[in-house]
């Protein structure tokens, strides 16, 4: 059974069908929500949009911060844990920060972040020893904790409110529970498959040993923790009434980014505000587009211009450290003196 669906994955690999199928899914998400934010947003009136972002008291916009100040602070422990994973231990947690926060903020504004947040953590990884190779299975074990979580927060959150999924995906929610169920009975076949044996995907230099049941444990609860903050993020700035909760709301926004992240969109704009205004439609919409402006400021636009400053000091940090070890050898090794070159080269001259 495994051996056939090797087969076909190489199939399709190799006729470039599931690359043409992404593309296909990609275009096709960004034009559905282009289609529903169209309808979503005729009648919006822009002036009672800046009244709701006016009106956010400053102590909510401060929780939200918090909440994504720390959501981001969790992001550093998918490239620490993917790190040591790897056997790269001698990497500081600091650097392994620095790459995830500059990775996942500039790849999330930028889109295609699997390529944007890629070369960037390349650029950081590589002065510490680290090829291309190694980030690949960085990006890789980062990856896959990410989707464990959005695994886990899917599955537990829609088991038990079904209803909240039902308003994105139009499905009743008995079929919803019935889906979600079957992602947690997954989530526990996957945790027990790497708990008996050591497991390992990919071949030659480019295999990676998954990690073992424990730290699988851990990668789930890194990756609940992290959209947790997030969502709580999106909570706090969302209209009061009607108070929906907790669940229904991080439910709806996590399956919100999970179609931003399909449509590969910078920072699944269109997509993400399009499920998030139909999975919230009991809300006022001037007021929740205003919530929604305000955590792409804080979620998105803040994370990257503080990303751009780093990487810009950290260039010219290197490179003015470079100038300084190349004077430095210079001193030590100056070479000959122009005198002794000369008389080096009339010597060989006239032994010609």
């Amino acid at each position: 059974m495994l051996e056939a669906i090797r087969r076909a994955m190489t199939l399709l690999r190799q006729k470039q069908i599931l690359h043409k199928l992404g593309v296909v899914i990609s275009v096709a998400v960004i034009g559905i929500a282009c289609y529903v934010l169209y309808h979503m947003l005729r009648g919006i009136d822009t002036n009672e949009v800046i009244e709701a972002i006016k009106s956010t008291e400053p102590r909510q916009i401060a929780m939200a911060a918090l909440f994504v100040a720390a959501g981001y602070f969790t992001l550093t422990f998918y490239d620490l844990f993917a790190v040591r994973a790897i056997g790269r231990s001698h990497v500081p947690y600091r650097i392994n920060a620095l790459a995830a926060f500059t990775s996942y903020s500039i790849g999330h504004n930028v889109g295609a972040s699997v390529f944007t947040g890629g070369a960037v953590r390349y650029r950081i990884y590589s002065a510490h020893g680290l090829n291309a190779i190694d980030v690949a299975k960085i990006c890789f074990l980062a990856g896959l904790t990410f989707w464990l979580g959005n695994a886990a927060v899917l599955g537990l959150g829609i088991s038990y409110h079904p209803e909240a999924a039902a308003a994105i995906d139009q499905l009743p929610p008995w079929l919803n529970r019935t889906v979600a169920m079957m992602i947690i009975v997954a989530l526990v076949a996957y945790v027990v498959w790497v708990w008996t044996q050591p497991r390992v995907v990919g071949r030659g230099p480019w295999t990676v040993v998954l990690p073992g049941g424990p730290l699988t444990l851990l990668q789930i609860a890194i990756g609940i923790i992290d959209l947790g903050f997030c969502a709580l993020a999106m909570y706090v700035l969302v209209p009061d009434e009607p108070n929906l909760g907790f669940v229904v709301v991080a439910v709806i926004f996590v399956s919100a980014t999970l179609l931003g992240f399909a449509s590969h969109s910078p920072g699944g704009l269109g997509v993400f505000d399009a499920a998030m205004l139909v999975g919230l439609w009991q809300m006022d919409r001037e007021e929740l587009l205003g919530g929604m402006l305000l955590f792409r400021v804080l979620y998105y636009l803040s994370p990257f211009v503080i990303s751009v400053i780093l990487l810009t000091f950290r260039e010219v940090i290197i490179g003015a450290r470079s100038k300084r070890l190349q004077q430095a050898a210079l001193k030590l090794d100056p070479g000959p003196p122009p005198e002794a070159a000369y008389v080096r080269k009339r010597s060989d001259s006239s032994g010609v």
